[in-house]
């Protein structure tokens, strides 16, 4: 039985995991990444990494860059596709289509704004506990570098049912590239069938 319904009519956002101290230390369980505290609207308390939703005519690509500078004050270099993440609350109608990228070149020092107070945080010390509950599942996937397709099923903002499974780095390239969100819904990609 399908995690995530047919007729699911999710919003589109994005997260950006920027990396300080380089790949190969990450990947050694080294390395900080950029936290944030939300202080504003949906999550508001809860830590999570920076982004946002989605505007019309825009690709998750610009809105991860836009997001991040509108957030914490970064300026992103090359954003790599970690994770297709598909929510759905079956109780409080929360439904969402997030895109993960990773970022290693920033330009700035991160800034505290009316939405969000970042922090640079060890990937060894993440506060999964203070992070929506569903995200202890895919995390460890963006940290260690294997692209993700994940749904999870909630209700009332509690996770009830999860599907974590690995995709190929093209694969989710293709979709992410191809996803456009216009007027005011979404144009998954045509052609690409990597679930809508």
């Amino acid at each position: 039985m399908p995690l995530i319904p047919v007729d699911w009519r999710p919003q589109a956002a994005t997260l950006v995991f920027i990396e300080r101290d380089g790949a190969s230390s990450v990947a050694r369980g080294g390395g900080a990444v950029l936290l944030i505290r939300k202080k504003r609207g949906h999550g508001a308390g809860k830590v999570n990494a920076p982004g946002g939703r989605i505007e019309p005519d825009e690709t998750p690509y610009e809105c991860a860059a836009r997001e991040v500078w509108e957030e914490v004050g970064l300026r992103c270099g090359p954003l790599a596709p970690a994770a297709l993440l598909r929510f759905h609350d079956r109780k409080n109608g929360y439904d969402m289509r997030g895109f993960a990228f990773h970022a290693q070149a920033y330009e700035g020092e991160p800034i505290e704004t009316d939405e969000a107070a970042p922090f640079w945080c060890a990937w060894d010390a993440v506060p999964v506990d203070e992070m929506w509950e569903p995200d202890r599942y895919w995390l460890p996937s963006i940290r260690a570098r294997r692209p993700v397709r994940a749904d999870l099923l909630s209700e009332d903002d509690r996770l009830v049912s999860r599907r974590v499974r690995p995709v190929r780095p093209s694969e989710l390239d293709a979709y992410l590239g191809a996803f456009r969100v216009v007027g005011g819904g979404q144009a998954p990609p045509r052609g690409v069938s990597f679930g809508s």
